[in-house]
């Protein structure tokens, strides 16, 4: 059994607080920080003037306590030409995903509550807006959204004073603003094609566009950057500029496995119509990216090492290394900006031993500095440390995981394992904290997820592993690791649960489905039961993007429906608790009652947990503080036998 009555309660876990920034003020001396501090991710604000850092919670100023989790990014200037700082946030309501934009004052007297406090700029409830960026002088944003036919994704751009716009890309398809150069000139737009793994990038001259009417991929005043073969799916990053707004760097994987740095220069070509030329000029090996600063003085190139997390500094113009940008340890970093001079780099920082929190570094020294400190009441030397493993799958392949192993049992005992699936699918499990995670490991089960193949971060070939008619083939994988666990002798494979959310809970329920003798439990959360049932009732927008990954209704029903686990529930025996989220629009709900009424009637033991508030996922507080001390008490009733 596990020695799970030393642990500190859950809720202690699940109330550890992260931060993490957003944006730095014009002037760099206040930072944006999203932070979680009251129960869902809300704006925060770091004045940096005469205060020594790190700074506690009581540090950070509140600016929004919305019901929902809200983001914000300061505008790079006062659109009324002021010198005041303005916000640019997005909201959406109840989990639904459909985001509406709003600007504000950046120093409110007391946190702004709800939408009603804001200025609405761009809002449409029955639609979804994203934002994709402003230019330098603060005058316009670029955005995406749905509200054409509620499906594809136009990219529009808005006049901030006037609040006049227009629509500068439509394909049909899902587009969205990556930016613009800082003349303003340019704009770049992403679009996802219906291949795995697969996007276009263009850039659009908005000088050259024509006075009305539509703007398709073919008008002259749009130009692809990395134009592929369809043969070859590939994923291309939208571009960092210099100041001269004729040179920018983004990261691309067309023509090599793994993603390499490009840089690319803007000339003037024949009958008006801008050429680009591009060139691959920093390659690590791993998937690469990097950035310029506002002022063109620095470059960031960061990459991702078999998870963790490595960045430099070099020379914008020769690329000659700097030196490396300093980290807390072996983690994952994100969310990596510049002050406007160049001088100050903030990031997120997270890893097994250390919960998310704001780091500042001073590139003139090379000097990392914690910036936040979020509350915590769980002794941190009660959190374990991180393994990387690899075990041999079914046709030889090396599949990575991480392992969390617990102190030994008191009586000698090899440890219940609980299998962490990711999400996606096209994701990885990276060495960041996880509470839940921890709590686990301290009560004395072993936590292991693996990166079966399909996930990202090990190179293209790696991804496409698992496309359409191979989707069974990561579910093979965890048969594998069900083996390599029989080789561990602190690990008990007879006593391993399958844990996970998204496309981790559709791997959950086909693991108990295909797997059923190898499995003793398993945890869906906001899982997909039936493949064919996902794709029809999914919203109408994300169809056709999830169907290059899952395959098509039209051509591949046969497919879906043989990896559907539903289709399997008789063989479904061991104890399963779905979490299910009332308004989620990417796997319905209906996802986990169907499954949940069948495995009832066969009496086999199905818990389930919808809550009303939620969308894709359990972003409010409260209900994560309901839901996963059920979660624990449901592993230790299944398990600790």
């Amino acid at each position: 059994m596990t020695d799970h009555t030393a642990a500190p309660d859950v809720r202690a876990y699940l109330e550890i607080r992260t931060a993490a920034p957003t944006g730095w003020s014009p002037d760099g001396r206040r930072l944006l920080v999203s932070s979680n501090l009251p129960g869902t991710a809300q704006v925060h604000r770091l004045d940096l003037d005469d205060h020594d850092l790190p700074a506690p919670a009581e540090r950070l100023v509140p600016l929004t306590r919305f019901v929902e989790p809200t983001g914000a990014g300061y505008l790079p200037a006062d659109p009324a030409g002021g010198d005041s700082d303005v916000l640019l946030l997005a909201t959406d309501s109840g989990g639904n995903e459909r985001h509406q934009l709003y600007t504000a004052p950046a120093d409110p007297a007391e946190p702004y509550t709800g939408p009603d406090d804001l200025d609405p700029l761009v809002v449409d409830p029955e639609f979804i807006h994203r934002p994709g960026g402003v230019t330098r002088d603060g005058t316009r944003l670029a955005y995406a959204t749905n509200r054409g036919d509620g499906v594809a994704f136009d990219t529009w751009v808005r006049d901030l004073g006037s609040g006049e716009e227009r629509c500068v890309l439509a394909t049909g398809g899902w587009t969205g603003p990556g930016g613009f150069s800082p003349d303003g000139r340019f704009l770049a737009v992403t679009e996802v094609t219906t291949r795995p793994g697969d996007n276009r990038v263009y850039l659009v001259d908005l000088q050259a566009l024509p006075s009305e009417g539509p703007v398709t991929a073919e008008h002259p005043a749009v130009v692809e950057l990395l134009p592929h073969d369809d043969l070859e799916p590939s994923a291309v990053g939208t571009p960092s500029w210099l100041p001269d707004s004729t040179t920018f760097v983004l990261s691309a994987d067309v023509g090599r496995d793994h993603a390499a740095l490009w840089r690319g220069q803007v000339r003037d070509g024949d009958h008006d119509r801008f050429e680009v030329d591009l060139e691959p000029v920093v390659q690590t090996g791993w998937s690469t990216g990097g950035a310029f600063d506002w002022s063109g003085t620095q470059l960031l190139v960061s990459w991702n090492e078999d998870g963790i997390s490595r960045a430099e500094l070099r020379d914008p113009r020769t690329l000659e290394v700097r030196g490396p940008v300093p980290l807390p340890g072996d983690g994952v970093a994100s969310g990596y900006r510049f002050t406007r001079e160049g001088r100050h780099l903030t990031y997120s920082f997270s890893s097994s031993l250390v919960p998310g929190d704001v780091w500042i570094v001073d590139t003139t020294t090379s000097t990392c500095q914690r910036a936040t400190v979020s509350p915590n009441e769980v002794d941190e030397e009660h959190f374990i440390d991180v393994e990387l493993v690899r075990f041999p799958s079914f046709d030889g392949l090396e599949v990575p995981a991480f392992v969390h192993r617990p102190a030994p049992s008191p009586d000698g005992r090899p440890a219940p394992v609980v299998v962490v699936i990711h999400g996606g699918p096209e994701s990885q499990h990276r060495p960041s904290f996880n509470p839940l995670t921890q709590y686990l490991v301290a009560s004395g089960f072993a936590v292991v997820a693996p990166n079966v193949r399909g996930s990202t971060g090990y190179g293209k070939a790696y991804q496409h592993l698992d496309d359409v008619e191979k989707r069974l083939d990561s579910v093979a994988d965890l048969a594998a690791l069900h083996a390599w666990l029989g080789t561990q002798d602190d690990l008990d494979q007879d006593r391993a649960a399958l844990y996970g959310g998204s496309y981790g809970g559709y791997m959950v329920l086909a693991g108990l489905a295909f797997q059923p003798e190898l499995w003793a439990a398993g945890v869906d959360v906001v899982g997909m039961s039936d493949l064919v049932t996902f794709l029809e009732n999914t919203s109408s927008w994300r169809r056709a993007f999830r169907e290059r990954e899952y395959g098509s209704l039209e051509h591949d029903r046969e497919v879906l429906e043989a990896a559907s686990p539903i289709n399997r529930v008789d063989h479904i025996a061991a104890p399963l608790l779905i979490i299910h989220g009332r308004n989620d629009p990417r796997v319905p709900v209906t996802e986990a009652e169907q499954i949940h009424e069948v495995l009832t009637e066969r009496k086999v033991r199905c818990d389930l947990l919808i809550y009303e508030d939620e969308g894709h996922g359990l972003a409010k507080l409260v209900n994560r503080i309901d839901a996963y001390p059920r979660v624990t008490a449901f592993l230790h009733d299944v398990l600790d036998r």
